[in-house]
């Protein structure tokens, strides 16, 4: 080999090596710290960098994109002494690599120390009720201590989440249980205010069939008066315009009290006082009377009568009935009928009356 290549070979090899040992390219979202006998010099930026070789040389690389770091389970101590294990998940940035290179040797595991003495301070104060239903309120504390602490290293804290918040077995099954009794309590409430609601209505449409019915039963009992008080109008005109006297009332006076026993519940009754005189008064009026005998006292009530019914209504007289007419003599058929019937009423019920007596225990009234 030629003497004269050798020394060109070796000072070929020896500027590839300064240049490659000059020149740094840094890829984007990287920053390359540089130091320079040992003390740091300055942060590369992407893109093409050129060094001195051999006396700068690059100490840390970091990447400035937001980062996610998730740290295990830590377990924390609740206000009411339970013990909770605590996942979190933490969202980084790095805003100044000299920073975080050289103001802390290991800012992972520190953020994830600080996070773990933070948790505890902050559950520390809240029961496992608060722990379970506050995660706003714990993320908001975390990132605002984490944020304070990470400022002087470079690093910006951007959010704090806890991931996961795992109680005791014992505590999720007393937990379960509560759910449980919570949900039977709402169906029982539930239930018992459907049932309360059907009580509701179902009175109010048993008012409301009970008022209509009131209602229906007034009505026909107006319409009942009505009708019973017209047909007394229409009896009492009937009577008043046939110019009745009291021969025909005394009648049908007898007449009505056949009727008085016939009901099953009437054990006693009272035969009125005006019975012998009705009956009087119907046998003078249809029988002969003796010769020179004055005119009876139903004869003269009524004349009294007919002189009322002529005053008020200016009506001819009744037509007398003459004593040995076919009228005369089936009046008084019917008058002895109707004495007969009232006889034999008036005894049934005194033997009735009687029976029921006797059928009482000695020691009743």
């Amino acid at each position: 080999m030629d003497p004269v290549v050798i020394p060109i070979l070796v000072a070929a090899i020896v500027v590839v090596f300064l240049v490659a040992a000059t020149v740094r390219i840094v890829p984007q979202a990287r920053r390359y710290n540089i130091e320079r006998f040992g003390r740091y010099r300055r942060t590369l930026q992407p893109g093409l960098n050129f060094v001195l070789p051999v006396a700068d040389r690059v100490n840390t690389k970091l990447d400035v994109r937001e980062q996610v770091y998730s740290s295990d389970p830590k377990p924390v101590i609740t206000e009411d002494n339970l013990v909770v294990n605590i996942d979190t998940v933490l969202y980084y940035q790095i805003t100044d690599p000299r920073a975080a290179a050289y103001e802390v040797a290991d800012y992972l595991h520190a953020i994830d120390q600080l996070t773990v003495t933070t948790l505890r301070n902050v559950i520390g104060s809240m029961d496992l009720e608060g722990t379970l239903t506050s995660r706003e309120e714990i993320n908001a504390r975390l990132r605002a201590v984490l944020d304070d602490a990470t400022g002087k290293w470079g690093i910006r804290v951007n959010r704090v989440e806890i991931k996961a918040i795992d109680p005791p077995n014992t505590i999720k099954e007393a937990m379960e249980k509560q759910m449980r009794a919570e949900r039977d309590k709402r169906a029982a409430i539930l239930h018992a205010e459907g049932e309360r609601q059907a009580k509701i209505l179902t009175a109010e449409g048993t008012k409301q069939k009970d008022i209509l019915e009131a209602q229906g039963t007034q009505q026909a009992m107006i319409l009942r008066a009505d009708g019973e008080s017209k047909a007394v109008e229409l009896v009492f005109q009937s009577v008043h315009r046939n110019n009745a006297d009291a021969k025909v009332l005394a009648y049908k006076y007898l007449e009505t009290l056949p009727h008085l026993a016939q009901s099953d519940n009437n054990t006693f009754w009272v035969i009125p006082g005006e019975l012998t005189e009705a009956i009087r008064t119907v046998t003078s009026a249809f029988g002969d009377q003796p010769a020179g005998a004055g005119p009876p006292a139903s004869a003269e009530r009524e004349d009294v009568a007919a002189d009322v019914v002529d005053s008020d209504k200016d009506s001819v007289g009744a037509p007398e009935i003459e004593p040995n007419s076919t009228l005369a003599l089936d009046a008084v058929a019917a008058a002895d009928e109707a004495a007969k019937q009232a006889a034999a009423a008036v005894s049934d019920a005194k033997a009735e009356a009687e029976a029921a007596g006797e059928t009482r225990l000695p020691g009743e009234r």
